[in-house]
């Protein structure tokens, strides 16, 4: 009982933060919402038992990704006006030739791996045998079952890296 009370007051926090993310008029202010969710996400992992996620969550999310936000707020002046002109060296074709590529290759991984035979099985472990660490199943389930979507979040983050280094750069 106390579990479920513990849950649901952590789901309403983060849901609750989520909503003063996307509402807040500061960009700063909403960046510090954005660690209060991740900070309440990382509580609610140590609840589930799962205190490695929780020590992800802070150093990459509320440490790096946070930090990375922050600095794109600082570097772009958010109230100067749009370019009137469209800059010469955008190369639209070339983007949406790559990004259709890339969606190509994400139909296909994804058909394949509807189609492939059934995994075998592993053998059934033995009642006393000792069970493998909390942070080596993550490990094992992040390189195996999910490792497409590890590398598509692994090419987002990269994207915005690339797009926060082009955003600061100050070239006319």
């Amino acid at each position: 009982m106390l579990e479920a009370v513990v849950f649901y007051s952590l789901a309403a926090l983060i849901l609750g933060f989520g909503v003063m993310v996307i509402t807040a008029r500061n960009t700063v202010h909403s960046v510090l919402f954005l660690v209060a969710n991740f900070l309440c996400v990382a509580v609610l992992y140590v609840v589930l038992a799962a205190e490695f996620l929780a020590v992800i969550q802070v150093l990459v999310y509320a440490g790096g990704i946070v930090v990375l936000y922050l600095f794109v707020v600082m570097l772009v002046n958010l109230k100067a006006l749009p370019e009137a002109r469209l800059d010469p060296r955008r190369r639209a074709r070339l983007g949406l030739v790559l990004a259709t590529a890339l969606l190509a290759e994400v139909i296909a991984i994804v058909v394949y791996a509807a189609n492939r035979p059934g995994a075998v099985a592993p053998p059934a472990e033995a009642p006393g045998a000792l069970t493998a660490a909390n942070t080596e199943l993550v490990g094992r389930l992040l390189y195996t079952d999910y490792l497409i979507p590890f590398e598509v979040a692994s090419v987002l983050l990269l994207v915005a890296m690339v797009g926060a280094i082009l955003l600061a750069r100050r070239e006319a």
